[in-house]
């Protein structure tokens, strides 16, 4: 095997020891971080960052929901409220600023993050979406907040298959109005954020049937209270309570007895019913028509992708600076007690994740972008709509995991003091750990993914039922359906340089590392597919065929989700024009692809894509890469550019990490 490059052999990193340089090191690298949403972010950093900032302690249930309450009233005025909605609906039409500006709420109190995602995002994205020019006049209000909704959907009964709902919504031509029913227990709209106290008026998700006919699916606002605030006829509401995190949401219960509302309270932009009871619809396939109702709403999954990356890099800003300046234990030679970050074990917790944040931020830009051309009209092309759709299910799926393990390992890495609310890793822990599941759960999510590398993200990747996944995936031959994202010359041109013989692999390469997660995911998806096509014979029960590679399929899912997000870190670092940035924006990025070809060098192993002593070269790369990176470490971590309000804790206070 050729030698692996050690730091020694490397120059030194810039901005380890000057003051100056430091500071100059931490604006270069906040400047890639914001890349071309600096001007929004930077708004949102001056804000009123005392009055957005989490609470000291956990306050009371209705007390937080008030807070919260006022704190989303004070953003109604923004700029970048407006950006998420259409010019011609009383907004600006600048839909990645808008996420982009709704990311840095993730630094504060998470229930400001996701009560305003619920009002402007779900709520305001149905009306704004799905809604015709009929609707277009509630838009102003729902932009200043003076009315209020909700989005419900999720079922007591059903949450991720939402084609089965059972609430309905029944057109009655004698009066010209939709009955809203909920026939029984398990069409109660559950979980439903804004409904248990503040919202007047919800999205509700129901089988819409006209005549003997049903239509599947549709989206229909409906009153729940009335103008005193009590709940308007036919509508029960019922509160969740206390919940694991996210107290200042208000999460409640909807159930509707007959409840009537105009027919033009149908939000028809999909499928309509006129003022004569005929249904009808631009999409003809039912199930398309509902896969591309949903697939306008993918601002929301997008959005808490970007949020749960936020509430990570708060939580790895406060761990690493309570590391760098926390001491214990005498260090031999040194003349006093270590810090944490000079343990090799703790730069290992740490300082890989954080150069995950990283990539993770970076991939999360070039799919708001994505988002913007999409939503924006100018990328009509509906295989670019379904690729959106997939890459936004992978990122939020592994964002939030990411999140999820972050955290624990912060709040492990800060001891004690990290179990502690007043120094913010127990309210991100508990606020946080609904990421994984809500806006769709994450084993489902990869299962899209996965369904839609096999479908070659076919425009009607929803007309596939387990038998048609089966029958499709069993069609395909090697190499003909993993999506190029490089389709960037830029990543084409590293993988290119790949060296061709074995012992040249340098794993210090970026060649090598993009080469070696799609080597991985590639060799997956095709071998999902070699299982299907086995069971593409007569007598083979479809969903047990299917069932039976879930795992597969899942972790397929997982290997592209790795790929994009790398290719998205070696464009920036490609792109950086600051050389001293981009040598530290290259070192954090070998840092994030080596840790996660360690993750995986089992697989590489069994399939001998990799030998043993390869495999450990690789982890002691991470290990120098850690040494390397340690003196930067509140360097990587400032660069976030959090507001110190919403860092403020009680162990970095004075002398208590001494």
């Amino acid at each position: 095997m050729s030698a692996v490059p050690t730091t020694s052999r490397r120059p030194s990193l810039p901005g380890a020891s000057r003051p100056a340089d430091r500071a100059a090191l931490v604006d270069g690298l906040r400047a890639a971080l914001d890349a071309g949403a600096a001007e929004v972010r930077d708004e949102c950093r001056a804000l009123d960052v005392e009055a957005l900032a989490p609470a000291v302690e956990p306050l009371p249930l209705e007390e937080h929901r008030a807070r919260v309450t006022a704190q989303l009233a004070s953003l109604a005025g923004r700029s970048f409220v407006e950006d998420g909605f259409p010019e011609h609906q009383g907004g600006t039409g600048r839909y990645a600023r808008a996420v982009e500006a709704f990311e840095m709420l993730g630094h504060t109190d998470l229930s400001l993050f996701v009560k305003a995602g619920v009002q402007w995002g779900l709520f305001g994205g149905a009306v704004s979406l799905l809604g015709t020019e009929r609707h277009d006049h509630l838009l102003p209000r729902i932009i200043s907040g003076e009315l209020q909704g909700c989005f419900a959907m999720t079922e007591t009964g059903h949450g991720s298959d939402v084609q089965r709902l059972e609430t309905t919504a029944t057109y009655d031509p004698a009066t010209d109005e939709i009955v809203v029913h909920s026939p029984g227990p398990g069409a109660r709209k559950d979980y439903i954020g804004n409904a248990a106290r503040d919202g007047h008026l919800a999205a509700v998700f129901a089988q819409l049937v006209v005549g003997e006919e049903q239509h599947g699916v549709h989206c229909v606002l409906v009153p729940i209270r009335d103008d005193a605030g009590h709940p308007a006829s036919g509508v029960t509401i019922g509160d969740d309570g206390a919940k694991l995190g996210l107290g200042g949401v208000d999460n409640g219960r909807l159930s509707f007895d007959h409840v009537r509302v105009p027919r033009t309270n149908l939000l028809g932009r999909y499928g309509d019913v006129d003022e004569h009871g005929v249904y009808s619809s631009p999409i003809e396939n039912p199930s398309r028509r509902f896969f591309t109702m949903l697939g306008t709403l993918v601002r929301g999954r997008i959005s808490v992708a970007g949020g749960a990356g936020a509430a990570a890099r708060t939580a790895l800003t406060v761990a690493t600076r309570y590391g760098d300046a926390r001491r214990q234990f005498d260090a031999p030679g040194r003349g006093g007690e270590a810090a944490l970050l000079d343990y090799r074990t703790h730069q290992r917790r740490l300082l890989p994740r954080i150069a995950t944040a990283y990539a993770l931020q970076f991939a999360q830009h070039d799919l708001v972008d994505a988002m913007d051309d999409v939503l924006s009209g100018r990328v009509a092309d509906e295989g670019d709509r379904r690729r959106l759709e997939a890459r936004a299910a992978g990122l939020k799926a592994v964002t939030t995991r990411h999140t999820t393990d972050t955290v624990q390992e912060c709040r492990e890495a800060c001891g004690g003091a990290g179990y502690l609310w007043a120094n913010r890793l127990a309210a991100t822990k508990s606020d946080t750990d609904i990421f994984t599941t809500f806006e769709g759960d994450n084993t489902v999510l990869l299962q899209l993914v996965a369904k839609s590398l096999l479908a070659e993200y076919r425009s009607t990747f929803g007309d596939l039922d387990t038998l048609g996944i089966v029958r499709f995936g069993a069609r395909l031959t090697a190499g003909t359906f993993v999506e190029r994202s490089a389709a960037r010359a830029l990543v084409q041109r590293l993988v290119d340089a790949t060296p061709g013989r074995e012992d040249e692999v340098v794993f210090a390469a970026r060649a090598t590392q993009l080469s070696l997660l799609r080597e991985r995911e590639e060799h997956l998806v095709e071998g999902v597919a070699r299982r299907l096509r086995r069971a593409d014979a007569p007598g083979v029960d479809a969903f047990e065929a299917f069932n039976s590679c879930q795992d597969h399929l899942v972790e397929a899912a997982n290997a592209h989700v790795d790929r994009l997000v790398l290719e998205s870190f070696a464009t920036a670092v490609e792109r950086c024009d600051d050389p001293d940035v981009a040598r530290v924006l290259g070192r954090v990025c070998d840092l994030h692809a080596l840790s996660t070809i360690e993750r995986h060098k089992g697989w590489y192993l069994e399939h001998d894509r990799l030998g043993a002593s390869r495999t450990k070269a690789v982890t002691a790369l991470v290990n120098e890469l850690c040494a390397e990176l340690r003196p930067l470490a509140t360097v990587l971590v400032d660069a976030f550019g959090i507001p110190e309000a919403w860092l403020r804790t009680e162990m970095l206070e004075g002398d208590t990490v001494g």
